[in-house]
Formats: C-alpha cells, structure tokens, sequence
C-alpha cells in the first residue's frame, strides 16, 4: 500500500508542478517528498486517475473541434477551454459526468476557436505569478488548492475554510491580468480544517516499512 502511495504521490508532484496546481512541499515518506494536502492519498490517486482518463477520452472524441481540460480535485470536476459548439461542450460533460467517482461537475468550456499557443503561452505565466502571490500569503492554505487559468480566466478548486477562501479570491483577483474569478471551493468549518491537518502530519509522519526486528 505504502509503495503505491509513494508512485501516486510521485505522479502527482510531476503532474501539479507542469500544470496549474498549486502544492507545497509538506513532509516525507520513505524518502520520498510528498505533497500537503488536505485531501487523503486515496482522493488525490482518484483525482488523478479522473483527470488521466477523461483528458484522453475527451482529446480522442473531439481531436481538433475542442480544447478542453480537465481538473479533478476532491472528486469535483471542471471542464474549461473551448469547443466548437454546444453540442461538443454538453456532450463532454455528460461524458466525464458519467465516469465512476465523479462527485459533481462544473461545465465551464468557452464555445468558440480554441485559443491560440501565445495565449496559453500567457495563461500559463499568469498562472505563475497568481502561485507566487498565494504561496506566500499565510492565511491561505495553497497546499491544498488548484489553480486553472484559461484565457485570463481563473478556475480556484480547494477544500477552505470561509475565511480562507474569500481572502484567496481577494488576493487573486488584485493580480494583473486576471479578467474573472471563479471558485469551487469545498468549505469547511475551522474544526474539520484543524483535524485534516491533524491527518495530515499523522500521515506524512509515518515510516514506509515495519520497523526492523531486535
């Protein structure tokens, strides 16, 4: 169990880091950095596998008549990016909607030409400076959030407290460039964000093989 953790968690730095989550460093286990997150290993695998299977599934349904990408973070899924028309946009979300352990969905793909690489190109060094400003702002716990930009767009994911979140969406919307926020946000009260952290050092504290006989 522990060494399919270890490979879970290994995909998802190198997936986070080239995308638009954002994931801080948060301990170790067996030598192997993990990612802090309130999610537990289990969910973040099943987010992982959600996003691996619908973005392939969709790409080959589509090809060219759509760019659409796919975020999974606590079983909630967000569509973004363009498609040709609607009926490419409705039948996308009916699709991933189906998939096994999608808990809700938010279809929020553009209809019209997807955008260009200059454009993406922008989204993604905006993406970069939206990481910066949250990384280092303490109130807001960016280990456990997802960002998306599409377009000057920003799609905010994470499981927050109310304060947490509306400082979140105040810090990102002062960034330059930003043309609208959107939040799907799972809240939680300030107890429940004190007992998944509680887990989560629990978690990352714990050795990856049995202690060695006397």
């Amino acid at each position: 169990m522990m060494r399919l953790i270890k490979i879970v968690c290994t995909a998802l730095i190198a997936l986070q880091l080239s995308a638009c989550g954002v994931l801080v460093v948060g301990g170790m286990v067996g030598g192997v950095t993990i990612l802090a997150d309130r999610r537990t290993p289990a969910v973040q695998a099943i987010d992982l596998g959600i996003e691996i299977e619908a973005n392939s599934q969709l790409s080959r349904k589509f090809g060219d008549s759509g760019h659409i990408v796919v975020v999974s973070f606590n079983q909630k899924v967000l569509l973004i990016g363009e498609a040709k028309d609607e009926t490419i946009k409705t039948q996308a979300g009916n699709d991933v909607k189906a998939m096994k352990n999608v808990r809700s969905l938010f279809n929020e793909i553009v209809i019209g030409p997807n955008s260009s690489l200059g454009q993406r190109a922008s989204d993604a060094y905006l993406a970069s400076n939206i990481k910066t400003q949250l990384i280092f702002s303490p109130d807001v716990p960016s280990n456990s959030m997802n960002i998306s930009v599409e377009s000057g767009r920003v799609y905010l994911m994470g499981i927050l407290t109310q304060q947490e979140a509306d400082k979140a969406k105040q810090i990102v919307s002062k960034v330059s460039g930003v043309k609208q926020v959107f939040a799907f946000f799972d809240i939680i009260s300030e107890a429940e964000k004190q007992r998944l952290e509680q887990e989560g050092k629990a978690r990352t504290s714990q050795p990856d093989t049995n202690p060695a006989p006397n």
